[in-house]
């Protein structure tokens, strides 16, 4: 059976840190015939614990995925600030009226039309253990300057770093 390792508050800080201005997860999960499946979602919550929030309809194959594997990962990326981030966690689909209203936001319409009372909407819940994450501090400026550094030298880019946070459950 395994145990589910749960982040600390510093990873959960360190994790929302970094998505925080990221829209739009990538949602991998594994398909019957053992293949992955990914497909981009619009995050809507991170709950102080780390538990994340997607909408989807009841009857969707990522629902049908879910209910097989719960194993699901999650990929972040902003290029701009060039942010990158790698997440794994268990997934369970949840039917809570409540929280579909509280998380609800009218831009979902597009994927929803008929809004939040829609009999079909659910939520993913992703509780998150484990993660890794790039990034380049000081952003693409001191990454062009790394670069054409070395370029001229020959030296290799150090200025990236890189970092992993939980882990995986045993």
């Amino acid at each position: 059976m395994d145990t589910q390792h749960t982040l600390n508050s510093l990873e959960i800080d360190k994790l929302r840190d970094k998505i925080t201005d990221i829209r739009i997860a990538m949602l991998k999960t594994q398909e019957a015939d053992g293949d992955f499946h990914t497909r981009p979602m619009a995050t809507h919550q991170m709950d102080p614990d780390g538990t994340m929030w997607f909408f989807t309809y009841d009857n969707s194959n990522k629902v049908a995925e879910i209910r097989q594997n719960n194993r699901v990962a999650l990929g972040f990326s902003d290029t701009g600030s060039e942010v990158y981030v790698s997440a794994t966690g268990r997934a369970e689909v949840v039917k809570d009226q409540a929280k579909i209203n509280d998380l609800w936001d009218d831009f979902l319409k597009t994927w929803f039309p008929q809004g939040k009372d829609d009999p079909g909407i659910s939520l993913l819940k992703v509780t998150i253990h484990a993660g890794e994450y790039w990034d380049q501090p000081g952003g693409k400026m001191v990454k062009l300057f790394a670069m054409a550094k070395g370029a001229l030298t020959g030296s290799a880019d150090h200025t990236n770093r890189n970092e992993k946070f939980g882990d995986e459950p045993k």
